[in-house]
C-alpha cells in the first residue's frame, strides 16, 4: 500500500484517530484482495488539509501497473460538477438568467414535445407545457434522459439512436446535442427530477454562449485557474490511464471491459470523439481535490477565486420542485443507494436530512459520483472532504460510497 498524496496535517490535530482512519485502508484492502477491485484510491481531508491518502491495488493488473499519483481515473459523472461550475461562471457574468429558455441559444429545444403514454414505437406526446430552462439542465428536471436506464420507453429510444453508455462515433457535441432534441421528454420541464444527459447539453448551451468549444472554456475558466492541469476529456498518457472494468455478476469479480466488449467505451479516454460535460472528463486524485477544496472555499482555493462566495451557497440549496428529495421526485438511479433525505443542487446532492440518509453526515453536505464508482463530498459543517477513485462499472455494484462515509466519520473524534 502506498501513500498516493501528500499528508499535508498531522490527523489527530483535525479532530481524527488514526487509527479509526486505517480501517478505510484495512476495509477496501480486502476488496482487491478478493478481487472485488483492482485498486483504488482513497483520500480524506479537513479544512482543505489531507489528513489520509492512501492506495492499493492496480490501476493496470494485466500489465503489473500499481495505482499512483498520477493514475488518470474517468470520472465520469463527477465531470458534472466541473461543468456546472463553469456554467455558473457564464451566469455570474450576466451571459443568462437560469430561467432563460435554452432555445435562445439551442433552437432545436423550441417545440418539445413530452412522453405520454404508449410504446417506444407507439408514443403518445404532447406538447411541452413551458420551455427548458437553464435551471432544468443544472438540476437534472429538464425531463431528458440516460439510455442506459432501461426504465422508460424513451429510454429506449435513446438506446435506438446509439446514445447508451456512449454515442455515435459520427457526432460532435452539437449533433448529439440536436439529436436528443428531437426526442420526447420523459416528463414536462420542472416537474420531475430524472438523472440524464442535461450536462451534456449544458456543455454545448455554454459552448455557444461563450464562442468557445467546451475544453477551450473549462481550461480557462476552471480548470486552468484551480491548476487542474491532469484533467481533460482525453489523457494526456495513456501508459496513466486506469484500466476500465466491470463487475462480473457471475463471479463478484472484476473483467476488463476490453474482455466484456466494452472496448469502445474504454477508449473514449484516450480519443473521445465528443466532449461530454456530462462524463467525459479524465482526472487525477490531486486535480479533484483542488476541485473539491474550491467548494469547501465556496469558490476559492489558495487566494484564487473561480465563483463568489453566495453562488456556491446558492449552488449547494436543494432546487428540486416543492423541495422535496430524490426519492420522493426522482426516479430510481441504478439503486446505488437510497436517496431519502437527500436534495438536488445546481450540479451535485445536496443532504437535507442525515437522520433520514441513514448515513452520518451534515445536512448541506455537497456530493456526487461517477459510474465507475468513484466518489466525492463536501461537508460544510464538518470541513471534510472525502474522494475514492477505482474504475468498476457499475456504480452500484458494490456499497462503497455509503461505506466509505461510515469509515471516514467513525474517524472523527473532536
Amino acid at each position: 500500500m502506498t501513500s498516493s498524496l501528500k499528508i499535508e496535517a498531522d490527523p489527530e490535530e483535525l479532530g481524527f484517530d488514526p487509527a479509526r482512519l486505517a480501517r478505510i485502508d484495512d476495509h477496501f484492502a480486502r476488496y482487491v484482495d478478493d478481487g472485488r477491485l483492482a485498486g483504488y484510491h482513497a483520500v480524506v481531508a479537513r479544512d482543505g488539509r489531507i489528513v489520509h491518502s492512501a492506495s492499493a491495488g492496480h490501476r493496470d493488473v494485466d500489465a503489473g501497473l500499481p495505482v499512483t499519483d498520477d493514475t488518470r481515473w474517468r470520472i465520469y459523472s463527477m465531470s458534472k460538477p466541473i461543468t456546472s461550475v463553469a456554467a455558473m461562471v457564464l451566469w455570474e457574468r450576466g451571459a443568462f438568467e437560469l430561467t432563460d429558455p435554452i432555445s435562445r441559444w439551442l433552437p432545436e429545444f423550441a417545440e418539445p414535445q413530452v412522453y405520454v403514454k404508449g410504446s417506444s414505437s407507439k408514443p403518445l406526446l404532447e406538447a411541452a407545457t413551458e420551455p427548458i430552462r437553464v435551471w432544468h439542465l443544472l438540476t437534472h428536471t429538464a425531463g431528458l434522459t440516460y439510455g442506459f436506464h432501461h426504465a422508460h420507453p424513451v429510454d429506449e429510444l435513446y438506446r435506438a439512436a446509439g446514445f447508451e453508455w456512449s454515442a455515435p462515433a459520427d457526432l460532435d457535441l452539437a449533433g448529439c446535442v440536436r439529436a436528443w432534441a428531437r426526442m420526447p421528454l420523459v416528463f414536462q420541464p420542472g416537474t420531475e427530477w430524472n438523472y440524464s444527459q442535461a450536462t451534456d447539453v449544458l456543455g454545448r448551451l455554454i459552448e455557444v454562449v461563450s464562442g468557445q468549444t467546451l475544453d477551450a472554456f473549462l481550461d480557462e475558466n476552471v480548470l486552468g485557474p484551480l491548476g487542474m492541469t491532469a484533467t481533460g476529456f482525453a489523457v494526456d498518457d495513456p501508459d496513466r490511464l486506469a484500466t476500465l472494468y466491470l463487475a462480473n455478476p457471475a463471479t463478484g469479480r472484476y473483467l476488463s471491459a476490453e474482455a466484456a466488449g466494452m472496448g469502445a467505451m474504454a477508449r473514449e479516454a484516450i480519443e473521445p470523439t465528443w466532449l461530454g460535460g456530462g462524463g467525459g472528463l479524465v482526472s487525477t486524485a490531486a486535480d479533484y481535490h483542488r476541485f473539491t477544496r474550491m467548494l469547501l472555499g465556496r469558490g476559492e482555493v489558495d487566494g484564487v477565486r473561480v465563483l463568489g462566495s453566495r453562488t456556491v451557497d446558492y449552488m449547494g440549496r436543494n432546487h428540486l420542485p416543492g423541495g422535496l428529495d430524490l426519492e420522493q421526485v426522482g426516479r430510481p438511479l441504478f439503486a446505488e443507494m437510497p436517496f431519502h433525505g437527500v436534495g438536488f443542487g445546481l450540479g451535485f446532492s445536496v443532504v437535507l436530512d442525515p437522520v433520514a440518509y441513514k448515513v452520518p453526515v451534515s445536512a448541506g453536505e455537497m456530493a456526487w459520483g461517477g459510474a465507475a464508482s468513484t466518489a466525492f463530498w463536501v461537508d460544510p459543517v464538518e470541513r471534510v472532504t472525502a474522494m475514492f477513485f477505482t474504475q468498476l462499472l457499475p456504480s452500484s455494484a458494490h456499497p462503497i460510497r455509503s461505506q466509505l462515509r461510515g469509515l471516514v466519520y467513525q474517524a472523527l473524534i473532536d
